[in-house]
């Protein structure tokens, strides 16, 4: 029972505490992965994302280029346990190893500046998965929602998706085998994916609207037609997306009550759903790691078998449970890479 995981955001936390003068490293940081929190998870794959906020950076393009450098060199530098993957084999291969493989990937579509032959760059320096937009509109199209004040404001419409060079840039994705991510995409932008793509998509790390009704969780429709094509779902492990309540605005009795319920627990209501509306063979993990707030009882990646616990409490099989925590996407990837 090995775990993989679509999305993270800790080389970009590396890559901050190195810009400010105060490096940590994947051996060993006060994030919420590092070797000896994903050894003891069991992890086999971990995406590692690239990941920028575009209001705070002045060249996208490098800025995705020092952080890709700062990926390789973290690999480099743990090559004991920790080794690249570009392919469903070099996977394999690094299991064979006793090694922990790691993934790159990229959650903004704005280092391409517009540029489509970018994706084929950004391809051959091992980039295998690119989410189309963040919280900002980007020459690509549009996020289901906006970061105003440090904070997600929902959009009131979804309306406006892919731009003409987004179209474009699926396309070539397709052409290079570059895996699309819609998570932070607009419905629109979703609908404009699935119509244009002729390869299945992924949502890294998104959960169920139907359950907490959130922009960033997908609708009934979206989850359906994701899985029609054959793609993933990563579920996302921010409470904010796996509950979209704000306890402190509750009654005292009913927050004392809200508290008390289990983030694991809602997590697999999220997982049971999927499996229902969609099928088995579309879940996956997608943690978020580093790009939220650690709870705790997932605080980091050496807890995340609390959620195998909770589905053989919930009566899901031995099998169904390997295809969740990971089998899933090794398939996904094995047939798409």
């Amino acid at each position: 029972m090995k775990i993989v995981d679509l999305h993270c955001d800790t080389i970009w936390q590396i890559y901050e505490s190195q810009k400010q003068g105060k490096p940590q490293t994947l051996r060993k940081n006060t994030f919420q992965l590092d070797q000896t929190k994903m050894q003891q998870g069991n992890y086999l794959l971990q995406n590692f994302a690239i990941f920028m906020d575009i209001e705070k950076v002045t060249d996208p393009y490098q800025e995705a280029i020092g952080m890709i450098n700062c990926f390789y060199q973290e690999l480099a530098d743990n090559r004991d346990w920790l080794a690249p993957a570009k392919s469903y084999q070099e996977i394999i291969a690094n299991q064979k190893a006793d090694k922990i493989s790691g993934m790159l990937t990229m959650e903004e579509g704005a280092p391409l500046q517009g540029d489509v032959a970018r994706v084929a760059e950004f391809y051959d320096l091992g980039v295998r998965m690119l989410t189309l937009t963040w919280n900002y509109p980007n020459q690509l199209g549009f996020p289901n929602c906006l970061y105003v004040n440090q904070k997600t404001a929902e959009i009131a419409t979804q309306q406006q998706g892919l731009t003409e060079i987004g179209v474009e840039v699926v396309k070539e994705m397709n052409r290079v085998g570059m895996i699309i991510d819609v998570s932070h995409g607009s419905d629109q932008l979703v609908r404009d994916v699935l119509q244009h793509s002729q390869k299945a998509l992924v949502a890294s790390h998104s959960n169920v609207r139907q359950l907490a009704n959130h922009s960033r969780n997908l609708s009934d429709e979206l989850i359906r037609k994701i899985a029609n094509q054959g793609g993933l779902i990563g579920i996302n492990y921010y409470e904010a997306f796996v509950r979209a309540v704000n306890a402190s605005k509750m009654p005292f009795k009913l927050a004392k009550a809200f508290a008390k319920k289990s983030l694991v627990s809602e997590l697999v209501e999220h997982i049971y759903y999927l499996k229902n509306l969609a099928g088995i063979e579309v879940i996956a993990l997608g943690s978020d790691f580093d790009g939220i707030p650690p709870h705790p009882e997932l605080a980091d990646g050496s807890t995340v078998m609390k959620i195998a616990d909770e589905l053989a409490k919930k009566q899901f099989t031995a099998k169904e449970i390997d295809q969740i925590l990971g089998e899933n996407v090794l398939r996904f990837y094995r047939e798409n890479l």
